[in-house]
């Protein structure tokens, strides 16, 4: 990224701020799928549009720059770039894996790539001791949530990134909850950075894309060979969506974190609300880590409550948020990871990560924050007290 400018402001002034040939101050939407070659010997820059195309070029690269990386790719979903990323692994390979890990992820690693001989180990690594013991002679990838789904536990980005180079291991991070304004885990030395780009970087509830970034020309290589060769890649008019989100990305995040901050001190001060989960608290367990590693705690939290009968009450009476999956839109969104983000996972999974029956995510969005409180205010009147036990605010 260039340094003359702030990230607010590359995200509007970059090389894609203006088409040289006409002018226009958005990207074009180039939907050729194949290009006349003009040489019978040579071919020019783009053939296929699976192999290249000009608006995902102008994403790729607009990610590439943001997160710090020499190369970006651009896939269909978030799975998409995660899966592909994984294909980097081979058979008899072992990966390293955070514990709450999403889902989606967690269901890859456990029915997709078990089936092809990748082997791999659940690890808190909020204890670089443990993640240190649980490295093999075959670990390839070390992945890494931080902060996790949905428990926003923190990961010392610096500390596994020691471990991974000291064991030949290459570092996976997915930064969707961050994005690159607030963390570039890159700069600290991660080898590969995955987002869900549906979430907070379009921002609006209408694409579904994936993103991933590398920071070494040789492993970009590498990653665009299985990109071509895979296909699972992002259709133009959906990169130019995601094009259009980044421009108001600092802003909306910047408003949604401010939230989400006021909503989490509020609900931990709440007698019914157990627990909440959210680095921006100053006891939250990665508090010191993750602001040293990043420049806000984001606009994503969870909160448990009793039990899922307390869940379902307040489900029931909270008006303003969508009750959905996904995260990271304009508009703030309450889910339910046991039977949503983490369905994938069995119960007794979960539970031991502590992903329980009354756990609930929000994802904060730009609705006035003292219209929220006063929405869980009220649903929350409708709960039924039970005996608890919480950290102090």
């Amino acid at each position: 990224m260039e340094k003359k400018f702030s990230f607010q402001t590359h995200l509007l002034h970059n090389k894609w701020k203006v088409d040289e040939q006409t002018g226009a101050v958005s990207v074009p939407i180039q939907h050729a799928s194949t290009f006349h070659q003009f040489d019978f010997d040579t071919f020019g820059k783009y053939d296929y549009s699976r192999s290249g195309n000009p608006t995902r070029e102008a994403l790729e690269d607009t990610i590439a720059e943001l997160e710090g990386g020499v190369r970006g790719f651009a896939f269909a979903s978030g799975m998409a770039a995660i899966s592909t990323a994984f294909l980097l692994l081979s058979k008899g390979d072992h990966v390293l894996i955070t514990e709450d890990v999403y889902g989606g992820t967690y269901r890859m690693i456990t029915e997709v790539l078990s089936r092809f001989g990748i082997e791999y180990t659940f690890v808190d690594m909020t204890d670089l001791h443990e993640v240190a013991c649980h490295i093999r002679p075959n670990t390839k990838v070390i992945y890494v949530e931080t902060p996790s789904n949905p428990l926003l536990k923190i990961t010392d980005i610096r500390g596994i990134v020691k471990l991974a180079k000291a064991n030949g291991c290459l570092t996976f991070l997915d930064n969707t909850f961050m994005t690159p304004a607030l963390q570039r885990p890159l700069e600290l030395g991660v080898d590969v950075v995955l987002h869900s780009a549906t979430k907070f970087l379009s921002g609006h509830s209408d694409v579904v894309a994936g993103l991933a970034v590398v920071k070494d020309e040789e492993l970009a290589n590498r990653l665009y060979k299985l990109q071509n060769a895979f296909g699972a890649v992002l259709g133009v008019q959906d990169a130019w969506l995601v094009l259009r989100g980044l421009k108001t990305l600092h802003v909306r995040l910047q408003q949604s974190t401010q939230s989400a901050l006021k909503i989490a001190n509020f609900l931990a001060k709440h007698p019914k609300v157990e627990e909440v989960y959210y680095p921006g608290l100053s006891y939250h367990p990665g508090h010191s880590v993750h602001r040293y590693q990043a420049e806000g705690p984001g606009a994503v939290l969870s909160f448990r409550l009793a039990d899922e009968e307390a869940v379902r009450t307040f489900v029931k009476h909270a008006k303003i948020p969508v009750f959905a999956v996904s995260l990271g839109a304009v508009e703030s969104i309450l889910s339910y990871p046991a039977k949503m983000s983490h369905a994938a996972m069995p119960k007794e999974e979960r539970e031991r990560r502590g992903i329980t029956d009354g756990l609930l995510r929000l994802s904060v969005g730009l609705e006035a924050a003292d219209d929220l409180i006063s929405d869980f205010e009220r649903a929350l009147s409708y709960v039924k007290e039970k005996r608890r036990s919480k950290l102090p605010s």
